[in-house]
């Protein structure tokens, strides 16, 4: 059987076909109900038409009078997002929850009513796409931001919750040219550009993918879709004589090998032209291979026997070379990509796969529906055999959640990791780890696992010692050293790219801040203690804590470092006859010169009038101090690193050591200043003020210094109990990501 030559419309290189345009009148022809049944049974042949009967009855009866933008009736919309499907092929129990999916958002259905109808596996499928249209009509931040989340766990447990979602947001941007309101139609299209057609591609659909990104880029950029639109054209009419050359030599290289198969060829789509300019910032007129072709081959050995026979006739481009047969991206997505010079000098790209490669190519997941133990539904090992986990592309985002990243956050790491191109790289054992472009080695890491993340010191690349701020490339060998502890590196932040590294740090930094507010809050309650003469085996902390509303006694420790409960109601809890002579001896005081006489110790005590706290340094309990005495005046107590020491030594003084005799009992309160450099922008002092406050830190003082275009300088004199409670502000300050530098100051 001869090889054909097919001139089809298909984006280049993984990008699915093209589907059909939005229709410019009303919309499309409405699927009618036996029409439906016949396409499902056509590749179900055993379906529940009784079933799929009754979806489209009700979904008809429910949605009543309901009209679209279009003016067609609304059941038309359900009845399309079930027609799509079927071009996939997906399962019965897919279509039936695609005829239903807006049914309990618009009318009065119920998810019970459902459920006792269609059963479980409809309802959920249902429940699950609703979250995500709760995301998209919600104007409060918080809310998108946790529906979101919703939404993408329930697709991990179920993937045709995103199928169903993904097909019923393509139907709605083919039809979005009847919206009335710009303003509408840019938020659904920005909607569709930032999270529906990434997370198509993040599960291999292709055929979504490109069809939505260029409908998108079709009404949030007009005037350069129809200016690129208007080049191609122009292009092609150049062009039509090479085009129909290079699909001939193709041909003619298969006859000649005696291998069966197709060539299709095309030239790129509007949207994939733009992501190329803008990518690598150059003008339509430098973009050579706007011409791409594919080979479609019986199996993989014709595919490297045909690469071979290309490259001999025609020169390849060496650095645009990429072999996904034999590393395959994390969707399952497989074939080979190169670009050649092809006759004429023309430059062209082509793709060479097998049959089952294209449908996976262009449909992902969806590719492996099939009979089996004459259940149709979806073969996940046979999606295994060839490297396709229905929801591998979705397992990062699970992460986020086991971190504990809060709703925000990750809707925030996801939209970021959803983002990016890929980046191959490998352990020093061979596994391979497939990264989004631009990662970096702590990337790397806990894309391994999160303790070597946690551990991470640094690394070798190719066996050389190099920097963290190093970024990946296509078959790197990356080999972490790891410390003895797991510890926050300062600067992470511009150190990552993965929301899964940067959420698994978030989770570690909120670890740190635990054990240090878990300390402050033992030393808290043993002072406490002490006054009242009680050992601290007379405590039981977990009692204690389930008495307060908290569900163990290591978070009424850390509840009381952060000082959200105070020492005096877990006194009075344990010892309700002690509690009120405590409350009586702990009125908290601040550190003065009249305190520092009772709180500091003076070796070889001599004359003197009283202390004095140095105002530059201003000392805090638990900072190293020293003192100055001149002759007739108070003692000078200094940090051990104060400025002014070297002044005060060349006078005729003394020098005395000084140290922290211990706290009262209801502690002290010490003023420290420190400098942010952060950046220049509205909302940062607020945010700011809010970690410190959070902090337990009484801010007494806000000063600005330097300031720029981008950064600027702030001065915080603040209320600490101690040198570690400023350490810990100090800390938590910097894991900000509008925070450049941190640092206590002396004046």
């Amino acid at each position: 059987m001869p090889a054909d030559t097919e001139n089809l419309t298909i984006p280049a290189e993984d990008d699915g076909p093209v589907l059909a345009p939005p229709v410019k009148g009303q919309d499309a022809k409405i699927i009618r109900q036996y029409e439906l049944v016949e396409r499902v049974a056509s590749y179900i042949p055993n379906a529940d038409e009784e079933r799929l009967n009754a979806a489209y009855v009700y979904a008809m009866m429910k949605h009543g009078t309901q009209k679209r933008a279009s003016g067609d009736p609304y059941y038309a919309h359900p009845v399309a997002v079930a027609a799509i499907l079927t071009e996939l092929e997906l399962d019965e129990v897919s279509i039936v929850a695609a005829l239903l999916h807006d049914t309990v958002e618009d009318t009065d259905a119920t998810l019970e009513e459902i459920r006792s109808l269609f059963g479980e596996d409809v309802e959920r499928l249902v429940e699950g796409v609703t979250k995500l249209g709760e995301f998209e009509y919600t104007s409060e931040k918080s809310k998108q931001a946790e529906n979101f989340q919703k939404f993408i766990l329930a697709s991990i447990q179920d993937i045709r919750v995103l199928l169903v979602k993904l097909a019923d947001r393509l139907h709605n941007m083919r039809t979005l040219h009847f919206i009335s309101k710009d303003e509408k139609r840019k938020r659904i299209a920005r909607e569709t550009m930032e999270i529906y057609a990434p997370l198509a591609r993040r599960i291999g659909v292709y055929k979504f993918a490109a069809e939505l990104e260029d409908l998108a880029f079709r009404h949030l950029s007009p005037e350069a879709y129809r200016a690129l639109e208007v080049r191609i054209q122009e292009l092609q009419a150049k062009s039509a004589d090479d085009v129909e050359r290079v699909g001939k030599d193709l041909k003619a290289m298969l006859e000649t090998a005696g291998v069966q198969g197709r060539v299709i060829g095309r030239q790129k789509q509007p949207y994939s032209i733009w992501r190329k300019l803008k990518r690598k910032d150059i003008s339509f007129r430098d973009v050579a291979d706007i011409f791409a072709f594919r080979m479609i081959l019986s199996d993989v050995d014709e595919c490297y026997r045909m690469l071979g026979v290309v490259h001999q006739k025609w020169s390849c481009l060496q650095d645009r070379f990429r072999d996904y047969i034999s590393l395959p991206k994390p969707n399952g997505y497989r074939s080979i990509h190169t670009t050649v010079r092809a006759a004429g000098n023309r430059r062209v790209e082509l793709q060479i796969r097998t049959e089952d490669m294209n449908k996976t190519a262009e449909t992902g997941v969806a590719a492996h529906w099939s009979y089996k133990n004459s259940v149709y539904a979806f073969d996940a090992e046979g999606a295994m055999k060839v490297g396709l986990d229905a929801t591998a592309g979705l397992t990062a985002f699970a992460e986020m959640v086991h971190d504990g990243a809060d709703a925000q956050e990750f809707y925030e790491h996801a939209k970021l990791e959803m983002y990016s191109d890929h980046v191959f790289a490998f352990t020093p054992k061979g596994r391979l780890i497939v990264l989004p472009s631009g990662a970096m080695p702590l990337d790397f890491a806990y894309a391994v696992h999160s303790k070597i993340g946690d551990t991470c010191a640094g690394c070798r690349i190719n066996g050389e010692v190099r920097p963290l701020r190093t970024e990946l490339r296509n078959g790197d060998v990356v080999d972490i050293i790891r410390g003895d502890n797991a510890d926050v590196i300062r600067g992470w932040d511009a150190l990552t790219r993965t929301g899964r590294a940067k959420s698994a740090i978030r989770r570690l930094v909120r670890l740190r801040q635990t054990e240090s507010y878990k300390l402050l809050g033992e030393r808290a309650l043993n002072s406490a203690l002490q006054v009242l003469g009680v050992s601290t085996d007379q405590v039981n902390l977990d009692e204690v804590a389930s008495r307060l509303n908290l569900a163990s006694g290591t978070i009424l420790l850390d509840a009381l470092g952060r000082q959200s409960i105070d020492v005096k109601d877990v006194i009075a809890e344990a010892f309700p006859a002690m509690a009120q002579d405590f409350l009586r001896s702990v009125a908290a005081v601040r550190l003065n010169e009249t305190t520092a006489n009772q709180l500091i110790d003076i070796k070889d005590l001599p004359s003197a009038e009283g202390l004095e706290l140095c105002s530059d340094c201003s000392p805090v309990l638990g900072d190293r101090i020293v003192g100055i005495q001149q002759k007739g005046h108070p003692i000078t107590v200094h940090c051990i690193d104060c400025n002014r020491l070297g002044e005060d030594a060349a006078l005729e003084a003394r020098w005395l050591d000084l140290s922290w005799s211990g706290m009262p009992p209801g502690g002290i309160m010490a003023t420290g200043r420190i400098r942010v450099t952060a950046t220049n922008k509205p909302g940062v002092l607020a945010d700011l003020c809010s970690a410190i406050a959070e902090s337990n830190a009484n801010i007494i003082g806000i000063q600005t210094g330097d300031r720029s275009i981008d950064f600027m300088d702030l001065l915080f004199d603040i209320e600490v109990a101690d040198l570690k409670h400023l350490t810990l502000i100090l800390t938590t300050l910097r894991s900000f990501s509008i925070v450049d530098n941190v640092e206590r100051i002396r004046n």
